[in-house]
């Protein structure tokens, strides 16, 4: 039995062993010890931080499990009110408790000490920027703001869960309904794109309204923190410190002068190949060649023992990650009715084992999907055991490039999701197009953004002309949205980034040119490029990203002449895996 079955819980040192959160009052004593303890020494200062970090593992890990049994079943008032408890009268009260602990370690004498010496005392200096830059923006009058958004934010995977149509008399929710796009018959494919946007139209003034809310009170948070405007506070937030709003303008840049045309060329090549008049968006799921759907595999326990087996050839500890989760049953993989749409892994920050959520029917998309989520729950466990808990949590740069690496990592074994030649060549190809598709995409979500929280003020039908402007710089000019205008307008409601996780978005589109660069050094040499990748995830939050995509052998760059580089090498790809 692998090692890491085994895993359990470690000693607690603070609290003890038994303690759950019911109520805030179960917490404030040992926020208020932490609080008030005399630092007489560096060794104190080490045992407080050790403590703090005991304590806020315990916090997130109890937080985590309300939100992961909240969007496994969003019909669940217990579980929808049990998460609501806890970011209404929980998490307001430790919010001023940690800018309190935030400044006693800033303030403390013994912070110099902790700094100083070599290289290994590296991370503390990553933390104590951490703590700086929260110093910096903690608003007491924002606590009450941030539980509304919160709140707010709860509301968008109720809305969207209880989504769904019929198909011939069956009731599908808005995942499986996708399935039918990838049939061959164009009838059907219409068919279905217009049931599931006619059934996201329904809500799209309730979403509009939630945007709304979401909007005007992420605005008064940041002008609270004394920031111009949202989008410069989050920068801040996010701990952004390697890169710039301009940067990210560099970024949208590149991408249309240099994966738009590609992008045009791949969707000429669709439509000649389809021998359609116009290409439409129902066009673009279904195989080009005609060919059926692929199925990497037919249910959900098939999908997790082809996903371990593959895991297992890249390198044994990667396959007993993924069967450490499947016996603690922490894998939630099927869709089903009343739950929350998409995909995450969620990080438990006490056991270090963490949980995935997704909604699989039977795609390629969803073989993406655990792949790339077995992405971030490596990481989880290759930083379980760093010292504290603020080294295991890296910015989306890097927590990104663990899972989108993966995903191309992975695709040197999908013959086990496709024991025929002809298929696995179209899974990669298919796969590959696809990431051409996608950075265009993060471009126009990420441009938005940065025009929505700028402009936080404008009206609705300002929203729509922006979004169309962004949208059609960045999409392809083949594809034809005549007649569809009033979907168009509001395709952005489907990404639930923009009510959920604001400007977390950019990170897909920097993380993807690093798994690329990745990728490449894994082609040149598998076992160097494994190592590099996996040294690199070893680190957690303990180096600057820089630092860290240096460990894996790439650069942090997203100029106009890296991503030319990536996407030549891209292009290579694909003509290798011609039928």
């Amino acid at each position: 039995m692998p090692v890491l079955n085994m895993i359990s819980k470690k000693k607690r040192s603070f609290l003890p062993s038994e303690f759950q959160i019911k109520e805030w009052n179960d917490l404030k004593p040992y926020y208020d010890n932490l609080k008030n303890r005399t630092l007489m020494s560096l060794d104190d200062l080490k045992v407080w931080l050790k403590n703090r970090s005991e304590l806020e593992s315990i916090v997130a890990e109890d937080l985590a499990w309300r939100y992961i049994k909240m969007t496994c079943d969003t019909a669940n008032q217990k579980h929808a009110e049990s998460y609501k408890s806890f970011i209404s009268t929980i998490q307001p009260e430790i919010a001023p408790y940690s800018n309190q602990l935030d400044k006693k370690l800033f303030n403390c004498p013994f912070k110099t000490q902790l700094l100083a010496g070599d290289l290994s005392l590296l991370q503390y200096k990553i933390l104590i920027r951490e703590i700086e830059k929260d110093i910096r923006i903690f608003r007491k009058k924002n606590i009450p703001l941030l539980t509304n958004i919160r709140k707010e934010k709860q509301r968008y995977a109720a809305i969207t869960g209880a989504m769904s149509v019929k198909i011939v008399g069956k009731e599908y929710t808005l995942q499986q309904a996708g399935d039918f796009l990838q049939d061959n018959d164009r009838t059907i494919r219409e068919n279905v794109f217009l049931k599931i946007n006619d059934r996201r139209s329904k809500d799209r003034d309730k979403l509009d309204k939630l945007f709304n809310v979401l909007i005007k009170l992420r605005h008064q948070v940041a002008v609270n923190a004394g920031f111009k405007n949202f989008r410069d506070y989050t920068f801040v937030s996010l701990g952004r410190f390697d890169y710039t709003p301009e940067d990210c303008y560099a970024f949208h840049d590149s991408v249309a002068e240099v994966i738009v045309p590609v992008l045009n060329e791949l969707a000429q090549d669709r439509k000649n190949k389809m021998r359609v008049e116009k290409l439409r968006p129902w066009d673009l799921q279904v195989d080009k060649d005609g060919c059926p759907p692929l199925k990497p595999f037919n249910n959900t326990d098939e999908l997790i023992e082809k996903t371990k087996q593959c895991f297992y050839r890249l390198d044994p500890f990667l396959g007993d990650c993924l069967v450490t989760m499947k016996e603690m049953g922490h894998l939630d993989m099927e869709s089903r009715k009343g739950k929350a749409p998409g995909g995450y892994n969620y990080p438990l920050d006490e056991i270090g084992v963490p949980f995935i959520f997704m909604n699989a029917t039977s795609t390629l998309s969803d073989l993406v999907t655990i792949v790339h989520e077995g992405g971030h729950a490596v990481h989880s466990f290759l930083t379980k055991d760093l010292e504290l808990v603020a080294f295991k949590h890296t910015p989306s740069e890097v927590a990104e490039l663990a899972s989108m690496s993966m995903e191309l990592i992975s695709m040197e074994h999908w013959d086990l999701f496709f024991d025929n030649e002809k298929d696995l060549l179209r899974a990669k190809r298919k796969h590959l197009e696809q990431i051409i598709e996608t950075l265009p995409w993060v471009a126009t979500i990420d441009k938005f953004q940065h025009w929505i929280y700028q402009n936080p003020d404008h009206k609705v039908d300002e929203r729509v002309k922006k979004w169309n402007e962004i949208f059609d710089r960045f999409s392809s000019g083949v594809l034809d949205w005549h007649g569809l205008e009033h979907y168009k307008n509001y395709i952005w409601q489907k990404q639930l980034h923009l009510y959920e996780v604001p400007f977390y978005y950019i990170e897909y589109g920097i993380a993807q040119l690093g798994a690329l660069a990745v990728w490449r050094n894994f082609k040149e040499n598998p076992k160097k490029g494994l190592e590099k990748y996996l040294s690199a995830l070893r680190l957690g939050y303990t180096r600057p990203i820089r630092d860290i995509y240096e460990t894996a052998g790439i650069k942090f760059d997203f100029s106009k002449e890296y991503i030319r580089e990536l996407i030549g090498f891209v292009k290579e790809e694909l003509d290798k895996l011609r039928f």
